[in-house]
């Protein structure tokens, strides 16, 4: 395994898996605060943000962000 990849947090992780887990973690109203993009605010669904985020470079650093920021809280609520 490189070097890049075992510091890599997404590593193994899908765009599907970080968008189910932020909807559970936040629901879509306020996944929609958090990231004000229509495909969470306007009739969301997983497999439309997925279409989204795909071919939208910036939405999806947003979204890979939050995720990460999200597991960052949950190691350290657990000491």
């Amino acid at each position: 395994m490189s070097e890049e990849q075992v510091n890599n947090p997404l590593h193994g992780i899908t765009l599907e898996m970080i968008v189910n887990r932020l909807v559970t973690h936040y629901g879509w109203p306020a996944l929609g605060e958090a990231i004000n993009i229509r495909c969470f605010n306007s009739n969301p669904s997983v497999k439309s943000s997925l279409k989204f985020l795909r071919k939208t470079p910036w939405a999806r650093k947003k979204v890979e962000r939050l995720f990460i920021d999200i597991q960052d809280h949950q190691i350290w609520d657990n000491y």
